[in-house]
């Protein structure tokens, strides 16, 4: 009984041999013996797709006229990747630099329908749809998808100073009458404030709009929120 025991389990053996030696040799020879999906789900190794950049929190909602005195929404956006900003067509100080800025990201994904941006007047007295439209074709802006907007100005004092916490006022005692933050806000197509972090680990929150460094790392990190 004993042999025939032995004799099985010898034939056990060989059949185990014939069928996945020949497999395991060849994933050796291929260096694959550590890859596979089930070693993933197993070692919990498996990537989550995150592109690094964090959720900073939701953009605030906002219905505003554009320079085409088109009714512009943040709903508008939705499914977009875009970019916020605050200015106004008379500054004489910021505003000239942070406009040719976003005419460098204009220009990098000028034809995506996927990305847009939203920059809002602090001073819509003066900044009507007619002065907006003269001020977007000065400054050679093609794509369909940036919309200057104008309105209401305590309304869009509310929506920088508590919706994005983006300072914005009034100050007679400066050039140009008004103050505004030289930061760009970026959202994804969710409609979430997103930013990456500073080489201490810290959010950044938004971008920097008058430096070229900030300008590029925004222009990396819009590629990446268009990927997802």
């Amino acid at each position: 009984m004993k042999n025939k025991a032995y004799i099985g389990i010898a034939f056990i053996i060989l059949v185990f041999g014939i069928i996945f030696i020949p497999k395991i040799v060849d994933r050796v020879k291929s260096n694959k013996v550590v890859q596979g999906d089930r070693l993933d789900n197993v070692s919990g190794n498996k990537s989550n797709g995150s592109n690094g950049l964090e959720v900073i929190g939701v953009a605030p909602s906002f219905s505003l006229k554009d320079q085409n005195g088109k009714e512009i929404t943040n709903e508008s956006y939705k499914g977009k990747v875009y970019v916020v900003e605050f200015f106004f067509t008379t500054c004489p100080t910021i505003c000239p630099r942070m406009n040719q800025n976003m005419l460098s990201i204009e220009k990098e994904f000028f034809g995506n329908p996927n990305f847009g941006i939203a920059s809002i007047s602090i001073n819509p007295e003066h900044d009507t749809e007619k002065v907006l439209k003269e001020h977007s074709e000065a400054l050679g802006v093609k794509s369909s998808n940036w919309h200057f907007l104008t309105g209401d100005k305590d309304y869009i004092f509310n929506i920088a100073n508590k919706g994005f916490n983006l300072y914005a006022g009034e100050n007679k005692n400066v050039k140009g009458g008004f103050e505004h933050s030289g930061l760009f806000a970026l959202i994804d197509k969710k409609g979430n404030i997103r930013s990456r972090k500073d080489e201490f680990g810290n959010k950044i929150i938004y971008y920097d709009g008058l430096e070229k460094k900030g300008v590029k790392a925004l222009i990396e990190d819009i590629k990446k929120l268009l990927n997802e």
